[in-house]
């Protein structure tokens, strides 16, 4: 079991000596003098203040305590959409680090790794497996899928490029198989600390730019990432067996009870989550027609979608098309990942419950 450390911030002139003295506290120090991958949430192009990536600020901070520490800090992802020059001028990481000497680059060369059962060899960035440390900097905001994008989800990010669509269709339906991928993923990359971006966050349809900012005013670190998640459920009165990732994380024997909670964070906060949805009910026989008609499903706001493809060409299931000027979504196909929502640089795209769900929750309020 490890500590969590929850404290108030800012991204102000207090934000370096939170940021400091949070990973004094836990240790990272001593592991900050060699290669340290920072490895923060770059999903995509996006202002600071719409809350869809790691802020800058914190980003800096953390650089600076691992360059002031004699280490040698490289600053990488593998975002879903866009180029890290764009991410680095519109996410304002140029203007924050253009006085630090850190490189600030996209994963590009993949090592296999076998990460057990029932997966075995995954490929994962080299830059995170042959670094001296990894501290992770996520975001903490929700996700259609997941239900919360933390610490733990933050690491898939290194599986490069492309190749994260591939992993979601080979889980496919099954959310739970899903979570235990990143559960798994998470164990090898095997990061020295977590502190997740919680100064402002995001609610509602996350991880994109289709979800809320809110500001929370909190950052939250420790040496494991399941305590830092399973704090943060806490912080949001969210039972932790609810987020699959933890749930995958207790079958596979790993221990996310935090062993005590410090700072001077609150006990509670609210917090919207998204829409809970699954991806599979009832026997084989009726799946497309359940599918089709009771699943929530992703779907396009017309005034904000501009077709710029973003959607399709990253749609693992092939599910997503483009016909008579308008997004053409083929639900028997579609996995429920929710990658579209995800990618989507517009804010155009939402999950919804089709009207037949709709009139039976009428029906049956009491019943999900």
């Amino acid at each position: 079991m490890a500590d969590v450390d929850i404290r108030r911030a800012a991204y102000d002139d207090t934000l370096k000596t939170a940021i400091y003295t949070m990973l004094t506290a836990g240790g990272v120090g001593p592991i900050a003098r060699g290669r340290v991958l920072i490895k923060p949430n770059l999903l995509l192009a996006a202002k600071p203040e719409q809350a869809v990536t790691t802020h800058p600020q914190v980003v800096r901070a953390v650089v600076q305590f691992v360059q002031d520490h004699g280490g040698r800090p490289v600053i990488a992802d593998s975002p879903a959409v866009g180029s890290m020059s764009r991410i680095g001028r519109l996410g304002g990481y140029r203007e924050a680090l253009k006085d630090l000497d850190v490189p600030f680059q996209a994963f590009d060369t993949e090592t296999i790794v076998d990460i057990g059962p029932p997966f075995r060899e995954v490929p994962l960035a080299r830059q995170a497996l042959e670094a001296d440390a990894v501290i992770n900097l996520a975001k903490f905001k929700t996700h259609s899928q997941m239900t919360l994008t933390l610490g733990v989800k933050n690491t898939f990010g290194c599986v490069v490029g492309l190749k994260k669509p591939e992993w979601h269709m080979r889980a496919g339906l099954d959310k739970t198989l899903f979570a235990r991928l990143i559960v798994q993923i998470h164990q090898a990359i095997a990061p020295a600390f977590t502190v997740i971006d919680g100064i402002l966050g995001m609610d509602g349809d996350g991880p994109g730019k289709a979800g809320r900012p809110v500001p929370l005013g909190l950052l939250i670190g420790s040496r494991s990432a399941f305590a830092a998640d399973h704090a943060v459920c806490d912080l949001i009165g969210m039972p932790p067996e609810g987020l699959p990732t933890l749930a995958a994380a207790e079958i596979l024997g790993i221990s996310h009870d935090p062993a005590r909670i410090t700072g001077d964070g609150p006990d509670r906060i609210a917090f919207r989550l998204p829409e809970a949805g699954t991806a599979r009910f009832g026997p084989g026989w009726l799946q497309p027609l359940l599918r089709r008609h009771l699943l929530r499903r992703p779907v396009a706001d017309v005034d904000k979608c501009r077709l710029c493809g973003e959607c399709w060409q990253y749609c693992p299931a092939d599910a997503i098309q483009c016909r008579d000027d308008r997004l053409r979504f083929d639900y028997n196909r579609c996995i429920r990942c929710y990658c579209c929502i995800e990618v989507c640089p517009h804010g155009a795209l939402t999950s919804a419950d089709p009207l037949p769900a709709r009139l039976m929750r009428g029906l049956w309020p009491g019943k999900r």
